[in-house]
């Protein structure tokens, strides 16, 4: 899927301005292969900027802030989430805070969540 040359821009901004649970989920992911898994970090796909993606599991990975939980967020990530769905690629949005307080947890629910993705399908 092309993105349109803004978010392709928008997406290289993300990539220096990191928030900290960003970076710190980067550093983790980047460092080791997980199952196979390789992960692009802020990667554009369509009209959207994704956290980090993975395009041999189709899955997104969402690093959420408080800010998600207020104002019309939640409905522009329903939005987007659903978007991602049309075209097969399956979002996991993790908190903020769970990253700061829980990485491994956090990088064991990213490892599992190809394969649940797969169970539902079946």
């Amino acid at each position: 899927m092309d993105a349109p040359k803004r978010t392709v821009a928008k997406a290289r901004e993300l990539r220096r301005a990191m928030t900290p649970p960003e970076l710190r989920l980067w550093l983790e992911l980047r460092r080791k292969t997980y199952a196979g898994l390789r992960f692009r970090r802020q990667h554009p796909l369509g009209p959207y900027v994704l956290d980090f993606y993975c395009d041999s599991a189709k899955l997104a990975v969402e690093v959420d802030g408080e800010a998600h939980g207020f104002g019309d967020n939640p409905a522009k990530d329903l939005r987007r989430d659903r978007w991602l769905q049309e075209r097969g690629v399956t979002t996991l949005r993790i908190a903020a805070v769970e990253v700061r307080d829980n990485l491994d947890g956090v990088v064991q629910m990213i490892v599992a969540a190809p394969m649940a993705s797969r169970l539902r399908a079946d």
